[in-house]
């Protein structure tokens, strides 16, 4: 096997590989470890070398969940929903899902995940609002609810199990900010690349929650209890600030110009 001597991992494990985000992180994590394991229960373009190996995953399904941790030295938990829906649709991947990750963890020794949180755990605060880790939770939907018993499990598996983990509330990771609530909330590529590097290797974690958003101009979330990870954002939504406000100003009570979480504080009810 071609091997990469200065990888700091020799296996890491990348669920929701065939995400936005995770065929994102495929290229980008390639220096940190010698083989990159990718899942997704979604189809997956093959490994294009020894240092990838694909593997379909249903993370509903414990036994299957527990054969993909074994042999990995970390988890970077991306998988899952990550939108708004029932909460039957989100039941399966993000609940059951983060519980079968952290306990396959603990059978097979790993001590370190990485968990995809959201800022829609927080989403019902205002955006005049400046909030930080201990701010309490305020879920906006089915989906933030659920990343936020992720931060849950992560806090008891710290405490029982001595698993440590960084949960990263991402903001909006895209290409660039696509309207005015992303100006505040945008994290760009590099810069979760950077987050995610300094929350694999930064010492004594525990559980450390942080606001995964780029060095923004207007910012709603104060990152002081995670300044040991050492996360310097490099890149700022402020260059594409003519473009954002170039589009139709949207009305005032919108939710998307109101709330931290924007439209995810509207959506459903399902099923009435």
């Amino acid at each position: 096997m071609t091997t990469t001597p200065t990888a700091p991992f020799n296996r890491l494990l990348l669920t929701g590989a065939a995400g936005g985000l995770g065929k994102v992180l495929r290229e980008t994590l390639r220096p940190y470890a010698n083989v990159i394991r990718l899942s997704d229960i979604a189809d997956i373009a093959p490994a294009i070398d020894d240092r990838e190996e694909v593997v379909i995953c249903d993370l509903s399904d414990k036994h299957a969940v527990h054969q993909l941790v074994e042999g990995v030295d970390a988890i970077l938990h991306f998988g899952g929903v990550s939108v708004e829906r029932p909460f039957e649709e989100i039941l399966g991947a993000n609940i059951c899902g983060v519980f079968h990750i952290y306990e396959a963890a603990r059978r097979h020794g790993v001590k370190r995940v990485i968990f995809a949180s959201s800022n829609h755990v927080i989403g019902f605060y205002k955006q005049d609002e400046v909030i930080d880790a201990r701010s309490p939770r305020r879920p906006d939907s089915y989906y933030g609810l659920s990343k936020s018993y992720g931060e849950d499990m992560a806090s008891f598996y710290f405490d029982r199990y001595g698993i440590e983990t960084v949960s990263i509330r991402i903001g909006s990771s895209f290409p660039e900010p696509q309207n005015r609530r992303m100006m505040s909330t945008w994290l760009s590529f590099g810069d979760l690349t950077q987050l995610i590097e300094r929350a694999l290797s930064a010492p004594n974690v525990g559980h450390t929650v942080v606001y995964g958003a780029s060095d923004n101009k207007n910012v709603w979330w104060d990152n002081r209890y995670a300044t040991s990870l050492g996360y310097q954002p490099q890149d700022s939504s402020e260059v594409f600030r003519e473009k954002v406000e170039a589009q139709p100003m949207p009305a005032a009570d919108d939710p998307a110009m109101v709330y931290q979480g924007g439209a995810f504080v509207a959506s459903g009810p399902f099923g009435d």
